[in-house]
This record gives structure tokens, sequence and C-alpha cells, in this order.
């Protein structure tokens, strides 16, 4: 064993790091950590970097700012969203066993109904958003029981309830990144680091170059970017929350503080929204005609229109033994929590406490509405029966432990994917092609697939949905490379897209390949010594490094396929 290898160990071991879940002690504080790769957030993207890091034989040190690592698919609350043939090909060999594990992890440990334990795709909620639509808790210990072997094994510390506070970096180089525990910070260092926080939090303290927001379309050529350019326009971010129903009993919370701003809250959005924030009515997110929609906990089926219960439910009662669950469960995710009053990053620590505590108060005030003044099929008010469930996010309000973040600080990169890269609209004016024969740009360097429509929810410069059509694309390792910084990559929503074709790179299978492809740029860098511009500009070294990646099941191109 080298002195290196046995120093990690050692450090480990000293750290009290025992599994995915163990927290550093105080007593542990301080002194600096080294390891090859760093994985600074333990997101979607996160664990997919860390796995693929681990895999090539790094020593890894990956941190989490909540307790939970999974990110989208754990603290945020929020089912997978997926394209349509994720059944069947456009995602990793490694995210296929996550889903195959969440499955498994059903049939192993629940009571299932003997219809529903040898359904082959079982869709444990029947959400009607995805064809996986389960527990965040499960999701947790999936994750959980793919990186253990390699807690085990001596290669991967994870550390909980940790953030960046800090970072030594000079000539284009990190040299180590500062992390905070409970007051208590370590510094951690390492020959190449992964950005996998939510909102890119490496990139301002380590100087690497990014942009935020709506660039502007001299800056880009898109077709729906603006003629100005609005850093500080972002989309919305939701706390989400987990419901359940028992009908004829009341759950009804204390009144929120802001319940009678949201109460009559008409959003300012350009195209107008329909009225109230907190109804049942909003903008068609592609028309943005005003679209009905329903809520009614108490229907067993799917009826005609879309009803919210349904739509991100991650329990399905039936689909278990008799008398197992007490009610289905839902995620809301909905357009009316959505807050875009105000940013999360980009302004002061303040105001970013400030509007994530009323993104907060939002939430609880749609649930108080709904428990109370919704309108409901039958002409009544209201769903006392309503009510949170804190076992299911796992905190002690039944809010999510971390907002969803749709869109992030994003690096300037090598290269960067535009609307006309992607866009159906774009590309058939770009190519003069019609619908049913245009495809997305094909990129050489391709890392990774992925396929979701151009969807960016209304944001805090007033906004209105931008969804549009978009093709079957690549991931660009262009994309993953700061235009300056040599050993710093980005493993969430933080590579080189716009604020428009954030809108289709930012979902769960898309960020889990750009991390895996992130994690083993890492390794296979640091083990050549190389730098990831020299493999992404160099064919040879290219050629090598993609036929590493399909080795391992990272698919490289689609099949042709018609536009979404």
């Amino acid at each position: 064993m080298s002195a290196s290898r046995r120093s990690f160990l050692q450090t480990i071991s000293s750290l009290g790091v025992l599994g995915p879940l163990a927290r550093i002690p105080a007593w542990a504080a301080g002194g600096e950590l080294a390891c090859d790769v760093a994985v600074i957030g333990g997101g979607t993207g996160g664990c997919a970097a860390a796995l693929a890091a681990c895999r090539a034989g790094m020593r890894v040190v990956m941190t989490e700012e909540t307790g939970w690592i999974g990110g989208q698919l754990t603290s945020q609350a929020v089912p997978p969203d997926e394209h349509p043939w994720m059944e069947n090909f456009g995602g990793t060999q490694a995210y296929r066993a996550y889903r195959q594990a969440v499955r498994d992890y059903y049939k192993a440990n629940y009571p299932l109904s003997a219809a529903a334990r040898f359904q082959p795709r079982l869709n444990p909620g029947g959400g009607s958003v995805s064809v996986l639509t389960h527990e965040p808790r499960v999701s947790l210990a999936v994750l959980e029981a793919m990186l253990q072997k390699y807690v085990s094994a001596g290669r991967l510390a994870v550390m909980l309830e940790t953030r960046p506070v800090a970072a030594d970096a000079a000539a284009d180089r990190v040299r180590a990144v500062t992390v905070e525990t409970a007051g208590a910070r370590r510094t951690i260092s390492a020959a190449c680091f992964i950005d996998a926080t939510e909102t890119g939090e490496l990139l301002p303290l380590s100087g690497t170059e990014f942009v935020t927001g709506f660039e502007s379309r001299a800056q880009t050529g898109e077709l729906h970017a603006p003629e100005i350019a609005q850093p500080h326009n972002h989309q919305a971010f939701t706390v989400c929350f987990a419901l359940g129903h028992e009908e004829g009993a009341s759950h009804v919370i204390d009144k929120p503080e802001e319940y009678a701003f949201w109460r009559d809250y008409i959003p300012r959005m350009t195209p107008a929204w329909p009225g109230r924030l907190l109804s049942w009515s909003m903008s068609d997110p592609i028309t943005l005609k005003e679209r009905k929609v329903f809520f009614d906990p108490t229907l067993r089926s799917r009826q005609a229109g879309l009803n919210l219960w349904i739509y991100r439910r991650i329990v399905q009662k039936e689909l278990f033994e008799p008398g197992f669950c007490r009610s289905d469960v839902t995620l809301v995710n909905w357009p009316q929590n959505d807050y875009w009053l105000g940013n999360l990053y980009g302004g002061t620590t303040k105001d970013a406490a400030l509007h994530l505590q009323r993104g907060r108060q939002l939430s609880l005030s749609l649930v108080y509405w709904m428990q109370t003044e919704a309108p409901r099929p039958d002409g009544g008010a209201g769903w006392p029966g309503l009510h949170l469930r804190p076992d299911v996010t796992g905190t002690p309000d039944g809010l999510a432990k971390y907002p969803y973040i749709r869109e992030s600080r994003r690096i300037q990169a090598e290269f960067t994917v535009l609307e006309h890269h992607v866009g159906t609209e774009a590309r058939m004016k770009l190519t003069g092609k019609p619908r049913e024969e245009v495809s997305a740009e094909s990129f050489k360097d391709s890392v990774g697939v992925g396929s979701y429509r151009i969807d960016l929810h209304p944001s805090s410069g007033g906004d209105n949905y931008i969804d549009v059509s978009s093709l079957p694309f690549q991931i660009p390792l262009g994309a993953l490379i700061p235009k300056r910084v040599e050993n710093l990559l980005p493993a969430s929503k933080n590579l080189g897209v716009t604020h428009i074709t954030n809108g289709c790179y930012r979902l769960h299978p898309v960020e889990w390949n750009i991390g895996e492809s992130a994690g083993a740029l890492a390794a296979h860098c640091v083990s050549s010594k190389l730098a990831p511009r020299q493999v992404r500009n160099t064919e040879k070294l290219l050629l090598e490094f993609q036929s590493r990646l399909a080795a391992q099941g990272v698919e490289l191109e689609w099949p042709r396929l018609r536009p979404r």
C-alpha cells in the first residue's frame, strides 16, 4: 500500500466516516484532507461523479450541504422526470442500475400486491409525470448502497451537512477548498475538483468565470433570448413538500404568517398570468393561455385533465397489500408554489435567506389554502384531511430539506450549448429542414445524451414560461471545461449552457450523466496526468476517453428520434 493511500485511509478513520451518512465529529475539525478528486456537492450529479471517480480507483471526498445525498431525487423531493425512451435507451448504465435498484427495493422490502410485485416496470406512486414516481427515502437508500462499497474500501469519504466557504486558487488551478461543518472548518486539497453544488458555489469562490440569468440575443443569437442581458433574471425555485390525505379528519395547520399576501397574490408576468397564483388556473406552459387544472385526493383513477393529486404521486395505496398504506402520498412541485420574487444567489446572504423563507411561506400558504379555501369539484371548499408528511421529507415540518433549484451559475465554457444546437424551431431555421427530418447538432466530443423540452419556469424578472420543443441531444465535453481554470469541472446545472438551453439540460438523468462523465474525466486526467482540455482538444486522447465512457455504459449518441 502506498504512503498516500495509507494516509488517506488513516484520515478517513480519524474522521469517523463509517458510511455515507456518518457525520464528522466536532473533535476532528481542523487540518487538511488530501484526496485525488473532491466532489463538492452530493446531489444527483455529485453522487454520479463520486461513483465514477471511485469506480476508476480514485480517492474521493464528497461533501453535501444537507443531511441527505441525492439532491433532486431526495432532499429536494422531486421524483425523476425523464424522456419517454428511458426504459430502453437514453441514459447511462449506472443510471439504469439506480432505477432498477429502486424497483428492487420496493419488491424486497414492501408488501406489494400480487399484481404490483410482478410488474417489471413498477411505478410505486402511479404518478403521471413519470414511470418511476417513488419516495425520496428509497432513492436515498439506493444511493447510499451504491456508494457504500467505496466507503468500505476506503476510497470514499462523505461529509454531510457541509458546505464550501472558501477556495485557494492560483495560476489557473484550484489547490484547496475550505468547507464548514457545524461551525468547524476543514480544508480539502485535491488534484481535481468537481463543483456539484446546486447553485455553482465553487465558481465565485475559486474565481472561475461564470454567467447567470438570461444572456442577450446579441451574445447568443438565440430565438428566445432577450435583447438585453438580464443576469439577475433567474428561473423560479420551489420548496416542495409531501402530502397525505385522511378523509373525514382535520389536520389544518396554523395559518402561515404570509397567508393573506399569498392568497391574494396575482403574478405580474409578461405575458400575463390568468389570475391569482393560489387557484386551479394557471398559464399553459406552451401556449401561455389560461389552463384549468383540478385537484381531488379522493379520485382513485386518472380522469380527463390534469389531477394534481396524481401528477407527482409517490405512494399509490392500491399497489400494496390492503391496509398497509392509510393513504396515497403526493409530492407538491406545482406552478402554485413556484417562487419568483427573488433569487437564492447573486445578491446578499440576507436577501437569499429572505427569499428562501418567503418560498417556504408560499408552500405553507398553499397547504393552508388547500385545506381551507380551495374549490372542490363538488362545490365545497377545502380538504381539511390533507396533511404534511414530515416522515417522507425527513424534516420537522414536511417541507423538503432543500429548495428545488432549476437554474445555477454556469461556467464560461470552452463550448456553450445554444438554442440553435438543440431547439426544434431553431434547428429548422438553421438547417432549412422540415420538422420530421431535423435533428440536434452532432458533437464529436459527446460524453452523453439527454432529452427534454426546453422548459423554463416563470422567472424573477417577470417572464412567463418559455416552453418549446427540443430534440434529443448530446452533452459535449467542451461544455464541461471552463475557459481558463484547469482542474475544476461542473457536475450539475452549472455546465456550459445558456439560460435557454439550461431548460432541457437540468433534468435528473441529464444531471446524472453530466456528473458521471465529469467524475470519469477527473479520474482519467488524474491518472494520466492530463488536463481536461488536452483530452478534448487532442483527437487521440478524446477517442480514448470516449471509448472508456462507452465501455462503462455511457451512451454517446441517439438513434433517430422525433422531436419532443
